[in-house]
Order: structure tokens, then C-alpha cells, then sequence
């Protein structure tokens, strides 16, 4: 049966571009297309009929989102998610198997599937490829993914091997699931960045009766020009008569790149993502609203756009609207972003179609990596940007818009690549499980935080606002919180500028910088003290021990010390006696090894910002504890990853001891399964 009915319409001389059509059960495709992201059967702040009118041909859902809510058998009930969300053309579903990768600390992975713990009641769910494809025919998508499993693209080649045969065999089963559905279903592609494994895959996928085949694992931590190299090397894998589809990505540009090499079919967050922090994509290049210098703009985002943002409202409302945070500047620029995605592909497909893709593809490179170039300025000569600054340490703003904490000494920016109380919720608040810990029908002695590294406060505030947001609702038990800090210049330059780090228009750090203690006067249960001075000696002067310690210093190389074996053997012999668990962003090999020689049993954390993993680490007695069963530990990988690795043994190690502490690690109790 062919379902989509897909055809080539022109290719493009000296690249690998082309146009092409294929036919759903709901409109007629022209690509190459992107297609905006509506997780949970909405566009973010977008309305369907914007979404239409800017000329979306398919939107994007998820399928695990919408299995917990609202469930397949609201769409069974309502004649699926079309009616559903008054969305009158294609919808294509993603399977569930990205949730796979960024969700590991609430999976657990076998053969039949992928075991999650509902985030809207808490029981476990299997998702399988059999629940996948039942839930897809239920939601009645018009293209159905095949579940796969997604890994870092940065992960050995064992792992990956593993991921790529698990995908082929659950492919079939996906394939057979469909049964006689009229619906599309494509094959996703895995292999990370081996281009062995890569290909292996696309032959194995390519023999089966599929409608459509995307490219995965990608965008999930390699570097750009080896996203690009992989995805022109999987595009020549993949069949010349059905469609192609790079999933995730990305920016303009990115896109731009893909098609070059031959992709069909795109999507990603982003232009919803940046534009809630006030950056819009324009003709001229990247252009971020929160700027002062469009305070008085009377211009529009984009003098050659025509979407209805540019036709009828200035910068100047756009950053005020940006500014104060309300919907509407988000729903504005979104609405502009995603006509500038949809203009792009137009503007694409035409210059195939014209055989001048090449001469298109050169001039739209030179712009869409560029930043605010059509600025307005008072002064035609350029002028350096002059950030706050105390001490070593200046306010840095992200292309995204939003502002961090830089330590001028080391380059390093707190939280670079996403918001700050963003991270400390995904990173720190919800990874501890903080919302189930506080409750007091699950213990009734006071939880404690080692906050250590206070930096901003970012994660101090996000347990507090957990906190605020439980004791509102029902009993809780205490919560103490303990921040180490040797330098409060980075609070004192943040805490000065709560107009960007909102977070910090709270009692609570007004009360550490005067006072070095704070005590809730609507929760008698919530307080929390600092303690000053390097971590390793003030430790010591902690008044009580951590069941949950946030361990988030600057980096090995800018604070050496913290990270080493010596470090984790007295943060270890000062809570080992009791059940405590770390959590810190880092999957540094040297790091981990120097915990485990410490004594900790260590554990892969979820994802975070660019990073595939991150680190979980506990005391033997936290293993017996109800959350520990919830994060996978370091096994056969990894320990293949370190023996590989040049910082198995660290430089700095005596060459007496290095026999010791490799032993360590290979007699570790936490491998004893392996040895056999």
C-alpha cells in the first residue's frame, strides 16, 4: 500500500537538495517543510489558525506526553487529535523514543520496553512498541513513528551497537502493530557517530516495508560539523523515493545545511523556545528584543516580513512585552519565528524548483549565523557592551535572552546554556525528587541540603519555591538548607540586579547577604544558613549532615581542588554514615572514578543543557532508600569507557598508588555482578 504517495518534483544542481509532495489523509505536502512542535496537542502560545495562516502543513506531538494526558481514549472518544485540537491538516507523532534518552533517572530499559513512572499519578507505565503504535492509531496521526531508542551521540560504541539492534527489533514489531492502519510509518535510523553503526542500521530499517525514514540521535551532543558530516552520510543511506526526516533540529541555519545534504522533513522547539525569551529570527539575522536598544524602536521585527507580528507592532512594544514577561510577547514573536521558518522553506523549495539552490544556500548562510545586525543606535560607531560587574564576576545574557552569572577569571558562565532556575528545577529540585521528599506522610524528621557552591542561589530558591508550593497544599516535614560559598560576590551582583534574575525578589537571599541565615515567617519548618568559606575545611563547621547534597562548584578546571579523589573521600567520611545522595551536573570520568575510589556507588543523572548525562552519587546506606531504585548505575559501559579514557588515573596520583586505585575501581561492590 503506498500511503503517501511521495514524488520528486526537482532536484538541485551541484547539492542534494530537492523538492518533493507526498499526499496524507489531510493535505498535500510540498518539502522540504518544518514543522512546529506541539507536544501536548498545542503549540506553545500559538493558535491553530496562526498556525495554519503562517503555513504549517504538519504539526508535531508526542506520543508519551499524550498517552499520560489526556490518554488514548479521549481521542478514541473525540475522533482523534485532529477534531480534537481543531486542526484541520497533518499531524505527525513522535513515538515516545526521545523520552527514552532525556528521561533516565524515571526509566528503566528492557527488552519489551521502556518502564516510566507517570509524572500525573506516579504509576509505572511499559512502553512498548506495541503501546506506541496503539496509542498513534488512537491519536489517529497521519505519520506514526516506529519506537526507537535514542543514545548521546557521544556514547562507546557498545552502547550504541546495543541501541541500534534494539531499535531494529522493535521496528518490526511497530511495523507488524500497525496491522492494516492507513496511517504512515516511518523507520528511525540510530548509530550516534559511528558511521559503521549508522549504516548497519539503515540497511536493516530500509529492508522493512516503511513509508518514510528519519534520522535520530542526532542534536543531542555532538558538535555541529559532525552533525552535519553524519547527516549527509545517513542521507545517501537513505531511499531516494520516500521521504527524509532529520529529527530535532534545529536552527535556520541547521536546517539549511540538512537540506543541503539531502533531508526532506524537520522539526524542532525552537522558534517557540527562543521567542518566550524575546529572540526572533529576521532577514538581517538574529535579533534579541530584551536589548535596551529597542526600547524606543518604532521599527518592526522585519521590514521584508510580512506576518502579522511585523505588520502591526513595533520593538518597542515587543521588548517591553519581552521585558515584563507577559504571553503575549511570546505569542507575538513565536507567531513571527514560525512564519520566518515557514518563509525560509518557501524561499527553499522555490530556488530548487529554479535550479539556483546553490546561489540561495550562500546568501542565506551569511546572514543566519549572524546576530542583530539591524540593531537601531544613537551612535553609528560601535560601542563596547559594558556589563555589570562585582568582583570577578559580570552579568552575562545568552543569545536566548536571559541572564547568568559569568566568572570573569575562568570564562565560565553559571548555567550557560539554559535559565537559571530552569536548571535548578530539572538539575537539582526535580532529579532529588525534592516534591515526594518533603511531604510528610513520607518522613517526618527534618530534610536536609548541602547547597554547595551557592553561586547566584539559583538552586537554593528553586528547593525553596518546591517547598512553598508543598506546604501550601497539605503537611511537610522541615527543610533545612545549608549553602557553602567562598565568594558572595556573584549573589551581591545578582541579588542588585533581581530586574533579570527574578528568582531572587525573595526573603530568603536578602536574609543570607545580611545576616548569613534566613528563617521562613509562613513556613516555621523552612530556614536556611550559609556557611562561609572553601568547602573542604567548612564542611566541618556544618551543623548536621545532608540526606541531599547539591554539588555544584565551578568546574575541575577552575576549582581543581573540589573535584578531586582527596575531595570526595572527606565529602564521603563525613556522610557516609548516613543515607545521603549527591547530585551534581557533571559526567566527567575522572570525576566519577574519584567517587566510586571515595566509597560513593555512582549513578548516570538525566540530561541537561548540552550535556547527554549528568551524575548521581550515593552513600551505601542511600541505596536501600526509595529513590536510589529510580537512577541507573554505572556499569559494563562505563567501565569500558575508563579503561579507555587518558584520565582513568589521575596525573596528579603518586605512581605508588595508581596500582591502588585502579584496583578500587575494578573491586568496587557496585561492579560485582560484572566480575562475575
Amino acid at each position: 500500500m503506498d500511503r503517501l504517495n511521495f514524488r520528486i518534483d526537482a532536484l538541485a544542481t551541484g547539492s542534494r537538495a530537492r523538492a518533493a509532495r507526498f499526499r496524507t489523509p489531510h493535505n498535500e505536502v510540498l518539502t522540504p517543510l518544518f514543522m512546529p512542535v506541539g507536544t501536548q496537542a498545542t503549540v506553545k502560545a500559538q493558535l491553530p489558525q496562526s498556525l495554519e495562516d503562517a503555513g504549517s502543513q504538519i504539526l508535531l506531538a508526542n506520543t508519551y506526553h499524550l498517552l499520560l494526558r489526556p490518554g488514548p481514549e479521549v481521542f478514541r472518544r473525540t475522533g482523534g487529535i485532529h477534531g480534537f485540537m481543531s486542526w484541520k491538516k497533518s499531524v505527525l507523532t513522535d513515538s515516545g523514543g526521545f523520552q527514552i534518552f532525556s528521561l533516565p533517572h524515571s526509566r528503566s530499559m528492557t527488552e519489551a520496553g521502556a518502564v516510566f513512572q507517570s509524572y500525573t499519578d506516579g504509576k509505572s507505565i511499559l512502553l512498548s512498541p506495541e503501546l506506541s503504535i496503539e496509542t498513534q492509531r488512537a491519536i489517529g496521526s497521519d505519520i506514526m513513528m516506529a519506537l526507537d531508542q535514542c543514545v548521546a551521540s557521544t556514547a562507546d560504541e557498545a552502547t550504541v551497537r546495543a541501541a541500534v539492534g534494539i531499535t531494529q527489533r522493535w521496528a518490526v514489531r511497530s511495523l507488524a502493530a500497525r496491522e492494516d492502519s492507513s496511517q504512515a510509518l516511518f523507520g528511525i535510523i540510530q548509530g550516534a557517530l559511528f558511521k559503521s553503526l549508522r549504516k548497519e542500521s539503515a540497511l536493516g530499517l530500509c529492508e522493512l516495508d516503511f513509508d518514510g525514514m528519519a534520522i535520530g540521535g542526532l542534536a543531542v551532543g555532538e558538535e555541529k560539523n559532525e552533525r552535519e558530516d553524519l547527516c549527509e552520510f545517513t542521507a545517501d543511506l537513505m531511499p531516494v523515493d520516500k521521504p527524509r526526516y532529520l529529527m530535532g533540529v534545529g536552527t535556520p541555519l541547521d536546517i539549511l545545511e540538512a537540506v543541503h545534504r539531502g533531508v526532506d522533513m524537520f522539526d524542532c522547539i525552537i522558534p517557540t523556545q527562543v521567542a518566550q525569551r524575546g529572540g526572533a529570527f529576521t532577514s538581517r539575522g538574529f535579533l534579541q528584543l530584551r536589548r535596551g536598544v529597542h526600547k524606543f524602536s518604532d521599527e518592526c521585527l522585519d521590514p521584508k516580513c510580512h506576518c502579522p507580528t511585523c505588520q502591526r507592532y513595533s520593538r518597542a512594544y515587543l521588548h517591553h512585552l519581552t521585558k515584563t514577561k507577559e504571553t503575549l510577547g511570546w505569542q507575538l514573536i513565536g507567531k513571527h519565528n514560525i512564519h520566518f521558518y515557514h518563509q525560509l522553506m518557501r524561499e527553499i523549495r522555490e530556488s530548487i524548483l529554479e535550479d539556483r539552490f546553490l546561489e540561495l544556500y550562500s546568501n542565506k548562510r551569511s546572514f543566519l549565523q549572524e546576530d542583530d545586525l539591524d540593531n537601531p543606535s544613537l551612535d553609528p560607531g560601535p560601542k563596547p557592551v559594558k556589563r555589570p560587574r562585582r568582583g570577578d564576576y559580570e552579568i552575562h545574557t545568552a543569545r536566548e535572552g536571559f541572564a547568568s552569572i559569568l566568572h570573569i577569571s575562568s570564562g565560565e558562565i553559571m548555567h550557560s546554556r539554559t535559565p537559571p532556575m530552569e536548571e535548578a528545577q530539572h538539575l537539582y529540585a526535580d532529579q532529588a525528587f525534592l516534591t515526594e521528599r518533603v511531604r510528610a506522610d513520607t518522613c517526618r524528621d527534618p530534610l536536609v541540603i548541602w547547597d554547595v557552591g551557592l553561586g547566584a542561589a539559583a538552586n537554593a530558591m528553586a528547593a525553596i519555591r518546591c517547598y512553598e508550593a508543598q506546604a501550601a497544599a497539605g503537611p511537610v516535614r522541615p527543610l533545612r538548607i545549608i549553602s557553602f560559598e567562598n565568594d558572595l560576590d556573584s549573589l551581591k551582583l545578582a541579588f542588585a540586579h533581581n530586574e533579570l534574575f527574578t528568582y531572587l525578589r525573595h526573603s530568603g537571599p536578602a536574609g543570607i547577604l545580611k545576616t548569613g541565615r534566613w528563617q521562613s515567617r509562613d513556613y516555621a519548618g523552612l530556614s536556611w544558613e550559609l556557611v562561609p568559606g572553601d568547602f573542604q575545611t567548612a564542611m566541618d563547621q556544618a551543623p548536621v549532615g545532608p540526606e541531599v547534597i547539591f554539588y555544584d562548584l565551578f568546574s575541575g578546571k577552575t576549582n581543581g581542588d573540589q573535584w578531586t579523589l582527596k575531595a570526595f573521600q572527606r565529602l564521603f567520611a563525613v556522610c557516609a554514615a548516613q543515607p545521603a545522595e549527591l547530585f551534581t551536573y557533571t559526567m566527567s570520568t575522572a570525576s566519577r572514578a574519584a567517587m566510586l575510589v571515595a566509597g560513593f556507588q555512582v549513578a548516570k543523572g538525566r540530561v541537561a543543557g548540552n550535556k547527554a548525562e549528568t551524575t548521581v552519587a550515593f552513600t551505601p546506606s542511600a541505596l536501600a532508600g526509595r529513590f536510589a531504585s529510580r537512577y541507573e548505575l554505572l556499569g559494563a559501559e562505563w567501565l569500558a569507557k575508563w579503561h579507555r579514557s587518558g584520565a582513568r588515573i589521575p596525573e596528579w596520583l603518586p605512581a605508588e598508588e595508581q596500582a591502588a586505585f585502579e584496583e578500587a575501581i575494578l573491586s568496587h561492590p557496585q561492579f560485582a555482578a560484572l566480575r562475575g
